[in-house]
């Protein structure tokens, strides 16, 4: 029998607690082996407690308005929009099927390349948060929960992977990271236009078929990566025709 994310465990000042709270928070502990069990479970779910009994008394103190924190959580919040930008251009490239195929038939003789990489990637805006990101890959975090829980990319739903594509399809940056490392190595932070992305090479394999039903889903990857590359700059030029911008560089 499954348990139910939905059952109530506790209640503080109306704010409910379920069992979903203590999944999110075990998912977000590393080596966390040793919670998995009822007790572990009923040990976070106090945690929970505790921590709301804590924000109570921090909006009572007003710890809500002192200086420091609201420099932080001006921070915080300003790269949390750009994440969220990123991801509304990103989710707004829509593709289908006719698509695909006309452009699978306009590239066809570019399309069957001596070497198809299979990648995936976590994307970060902050360069300092794709640092501790990494370092908590090097001491055992699945590189797929990790993107789970924080890539900004789309591919986050499918633990990062960006499945099976050919060299060249990927922005310049991403390309020298991924050709930088052995397969299952983990990148350190590679900067594009995008963010920060830690890269994790996952396979280099020849290919040698490059009929339509075959490659269908390597097509349709290119084609919306390079949609969404559009989407992006786009976006930024049409801003930029109303903000003053200067560069010094």
């Amino acid at each position: 029998m499954t348990e139910d994310n939905n059952k109530l465990l506790a209640e503080v000042n109306e704010k409910k607690i379920y069992l979903s709270d203590v999944y999110e928070l075990l998912a977000n502990i590393e080596n966390n082996q040793s919670l998995n069990n009822e007790e572990g479970k009923k040990a976070l779910a106090d945690e929970i407690v505790n921590q709301e009994l804590l924000l109570k008394d921090a909006y009572e103190n007003g710890l809500d308005k002192d200086e420091e924190f609201l420099k932080e959580f001006d921070k915080v919040k300003r790269n949390m929009m750009i994440n969220y930008a990123m991801h509304k251009i990103f989710e707004s490239v829509k593709i289908d099927d006719k698509e695909i195929k006309a452009y699978y038939e306009d590239h066809k003789d570019t399309l069957n390349p001596p070497v198809l990489y299979q990648a995936s990637h976590i994307l970060i805006k902050d360069l300092e948060k794709a640092k501790s990101i990494k370092a908590e890959i090097d001491k055992g975090l699945d590189f797929s929960e990790a993107a789970k829980m924080y890539s900004m990319d789309p591919s986050k739903d499918n633990g990062g992977s960006l499945g099976k594509f050919p060299k060249g399809v990927m922005v310049k940056e991403f390309q020298e990271g991924l050709d930088s490392l052995e397969i299952g190595e983990v990148s350190e932070p590679v900067k594009s236009q995008f963010g920060y992305h830690i890269i994790k090479l996952e396979n280099i394999e020849n290919n040698q078929v490059n009929d339509y039903e075959t490659i269908k889903d390597q097509v349709g990857q290119r084609l919306i990566m390079e949609k969404r590359q559009e989407a992006y700059l786009e976006k930024v030029e049409q801003i930029s025709k109303d903000v003053e911008v200067k560069k010094y560089y």
